[in-house]
């Protein structure tokens, strides 16, 4: 079955909120990444209730959900990933507790997650995956779109 994947873009601050994930060892390609906020579905989930979620669970913020802004199908990890504009409403930034920052074994070998702010202008010079969602929002950016 097709795993669904939900992702939100927050900006905040001057700049967007990003999961920086340092030593992956599950990942031999990549072990120091940048990506966004997100993660699967639970059930009986909309997409847009899971987006929430799960900022809430990684940033420890509340959003609203704007709207939709891109979407992918990844064959090499049966997925489906929607990634949604999202705004701040409230919350301290940094406080999340979701089980990626509870010593839970399943996240063993998925290295450290820290909630990080990079300003609009330095997104371009991340390693951010996916990187087909990178370009396409790097462009958003620059044309003035985001």
């Amino acid at each position: 079955m097709e795993r669904i994947r939900v992702a939100g873009i927050v900006p905040i601050e001057n700049g967007f909120a990003f999961m920086h994930r340092v030593g992956v060892l599950k990942r031999k390609d990549y072990q120091e990444y940048y990506t966004f906020p997100g993660g699967g579905l639970e059930e009986g989930e909309t997409l847009e209730e899971g987006v929430i979620r799960e900022i809430k669970e990684e940033f420890g913020i509340n959003v609203k959900v704007i709207k939709k802004l891109y979407e992918m199908k990844s064959e090499k990890f049966n997925q489906k990933e929607y990634f949604y504009l999202c705004k701040y409403v409230d919350g301290e930034f940094g406080t999340g507790n979701g089980p990626e920052f509870n010593n839970d074994p399943k996240y063993i070998d998925s290295g450290k997650y820290l909630p990080e702010i990079i300003k609009k202008e330095d997104i371009k010079d991340i390693l951010l995956l996916p990187s087909e969602i990178k370009e396409l929002f790097v462009k958003d950016i620059k044309d003035g779109n985001l």
